[in-house]
């Protein structure tokens, strides 16, 4: 993209690599169902994971066949599912059009807003703080969309010091959807895999990390109060903050490998 720069008190010209953004809308059975604001790749894990995470369907075998429909005005992602599934899901149907990865917008109840995560995580493996940390260091080399723009988030699972899949996309909840997709469509196992997130953690990002099946989550900026409510409920570690000089631990800090007790409190007190 063409730009004009002023940069050490001179003004120069040239060009920068920006982030592809486009409205994709999410067809279900030929009714639309969501319209979000996302990056063109990786469609069908996008779709795949939202249908799983928004509860439209529970695996990938219940999508009967997945369309890639380019239009005028931005990109079809057209699913065929059973017709009872189809119905469930337009009782709760809910339209996202506006704000990048816009996350509770349109919802039509209190409750559907805090509804209960999806799965309540029991195990999950056992990191160590330095596992964590060099997984969150090692993220940054597996984005080159947000090498070269600057402008996107990253969702990455991470397993035994490597990792194993990793998705960007403009939005959050966008990159977390077609990690999740990803996953389900490649039969990933997940249980003892660590989720890393390069975005601030919010409740609907808990409740899309709990239907991913794995226990410990990692994000580089804080979490909110609904965050730490929605994840301590599943079970989850919520692992936050994560900066090259350590991180915090909200909920379920027993699923740490310290390697000394913790200072200035109990064990239970954030384990729970």
């Amino acid at each position: 993209m063409q730009r004009r720069q002023w940069r050490s008190g001179a003004a120069a010209g040239g060009t920068r690599d920006v982030a592809v953004e486009t409205p994709v809308a999410i067809v279900v059975n030929a009714t639309t169902f969501v319209v979000m604001l996302a990056s063109p790749a990786d469609l069908a894990d996008f779709a795949t994971g939202f249908a799983i995470s928004e509860g439209i369907v529970a695996v990938p075998d219940d999508i009967e066949s997945i369309d890639i429909v380019v239009q005028p005005g931005g990109i079809e992602v057209r699913l065929w599912i059973a017709d009872a599934l189809a119905r469930a899901a337009q009782e709760r149907r809910r339209r996202l059009a506006g704000p990048t990865g816009c996350g509770l917008c349109g919802i039509e109840s209190l409750t559907e807003a805090n509804r209960p995560p999806v799965a309540c995580v029991a195990h999950g493996p056992v990191p160590t703080p330095p596992e964590i940390l060099a997984a969150m260091a090692g993220l940054s080399a597996l984005q080159p969309i947000g090498a070269a723009t600057r402008a996107v988030h990253a969702a990455a699972l991470w397993r035994r010091g490597a990792p194993l899949l990793v998705r960007e996309d403009v939005g959050r909840h966008n990159a977390l959807d077609k990690l999740i997709g990803a996953a389900r469509r490649g039969g990933v196992p997940t249980s003892d895999a660590m989720l890393l997130l390069t975005s601030r953690v919010s409740i609907e990002m808990i409740q899309k990390a709990s239907s991913l099946g794995a226990a410990v989550v990692v994000a580089v900026s804080a979490p909110t109060s609904l965050a730490i409510d929605t994840a301590t409920a599943a079970g989850l570690t919520l692992v936050a903050v994560a900066r090259p000089d350590g991180f915090e631990v909200f909920s379920r800090a027993d699923r740490i490998d310290w390697p000394e007790p913790i200072s200035g409190a109990t064990p239970d007190s954030i384990a729970d």
